[in-house]
């Protein structure tokens, strides 16, 4: 799925645009054990649950693709009669309708899913009618040629809220706040199946992570088949890893700011593609070629790159190899912050036989919240 697809999805999560007819709860506590569960027509809630709900939908498809949302394929085995895939399209067609297949659901959640504090799963179903779409973009409401049939699951934390003081309407007095256990917004989630080329796609589906640095790859591994994707740092562990062990000496501040601002560029040319830019090992080379890495150690490359990623070619996604909000120079006396447009700004010379750092200042220079003056106005 892409950023347009999801977006698409998740507009259906409003009042007015809601499809959805069941919704299933279970909440966990921390040792593991089932406190609650229930099954609801999703319309028979009040607004204000509904309100609350249709936000935590919201949040399982918000992020940044790569990082938060990731695209998994089933592998074919696992479509096969009790696989994966296969258990998850029986639960979907069921409409969780189906109690012993909602708490199989649950219990394979809970058996996989590490967690220390008390948790919160959500179960829901939804037919999206999808309309079509003119030539040029426009959608028309009455025009559905296909359906979407999907469930969407969400896992959110349960903490009390903060000891406090509070205002006590009855009594007219101030005094100690009562705390309860407030569901939060969700860390895991899911959507099968995909969405893809608008249209469902029973080969894919969406995972979702609230930090990127806790994918917990046995549990994507037990709930949906398969190898777990590398996560984004590690993804960004990966390609420092490759280029300081492949430049080794040789690396210097020019090749550092090239490959900074070569990676840019490339995102920035594909800013507008549906799906975000993937570096192959062969264009991880390539770009450390551009960037004025010498021949000779371009040849420890492939060694290196499968010392750090392993046998084959796992793609990075450039999002997140690369900083694009911040360009960062450090010594250990000095650290000099550029934005990531400007690199410019700061060149490396040779100055009285020493490497320095030599910056620009066309505009004005603060110091400690003080404006001082430049060589240009004295």
């Amino acid at each position: 799925m892409n950023k347009a697809e999801t977006l698409e999805i998740k507009k259906q999560f409003t009042q007015e645009r809601c499809t959805i007819d069941h919704i299933c709860g279970c909440y966990v506590d921390h040792e593991k054990n089932k406190k609650l569960t229930f099954r609801k027509a999703f319309h028979s809630l009040p607004d204000e649950e509904t309100y609350r709900y249709l936000d935590i939908f919201q949040h399982t498809l918000t992020g940044t693709f790569g990082k938060n949302l990731i695209s998994l394929e089933f592998p074919l085995d696992q479509e096969q009669p009790g696989g994966t895939q296969d258990f998850l399209l029986t639960l979907r067609n069921s409409k969780l309708e189906d109690d012993e297949l909602v708490d199989e659901c649950y219990d394979k959640i809970i058996a996989n899913y590490v967690n220390g504090e008390n948790y919160f799963i959500i179960l829901v179903h939804a037919v999206y009618d999808i309309p079509g779409i003119t030539g040029d973009g426009i959608m028309m409401e009455d025009a559905s040629e296909n359906i979407y049939d999907y469930m969407l699951c969400s896992i959110c934390p349960v903490k009390r809220t903060k000891a406090g003081l509070g205002y006590n309407e009855q009594t007219n007095e101030i005094e100690e706040r009562f705390r309860d256990w407030a569901v939060e917004a969700p860390v895991k989630g899911f959507l099968f199946p995909a969405f893809i080329d608008r249209n469902t796609d029973i080969h894919n589906m969406l995972y979702y992570t609230k930090k990127p640095e806790d994918l917990q790859p046995e549990f994507v591994e037990a709930m949906f088949g398969g190898m777990a994707p590398i996560s984004a740092p590690e993804q960004k562990d990966i390609f420092d890893a490759v280029v300081q062990n492949t430049i080794g000496e040789e690396a210097d501040y020019d090749i550092m700011k090239n490959i900074h601002d070569n990676l840019n560029e490339m995102i920035e040319d594909h800013v507008d593609d549906p799906e975000p830019l993937e570096l192959s090992r062969k264009d991880v080379k390539q770009l450390l070629s551009d960037s004025g890495v010498p021949e000779d150690r371009l040849n420890y490359f492939e060694e290196n790159y499968t010392k750090c990623a392993g046998e084959g070619d796992h793609p990075l996604l450039a999002s997140n190899i690369a900083n694009t909000k911040k360009f960062d120079i450090e010594t250990p006396d000095v650290v000099i912050k550029v934005k990531p447009d400007r690199t410019d700004l700061v060149e490396s010379r040779i100055v009285d036989g020493r490497q320095c750092l030599v910056i620009a200042v066309d505009d004005h220079i603060e110091v400690n919240g003080i404006n001082v003056r430049t060589f240009m106005n004295k």
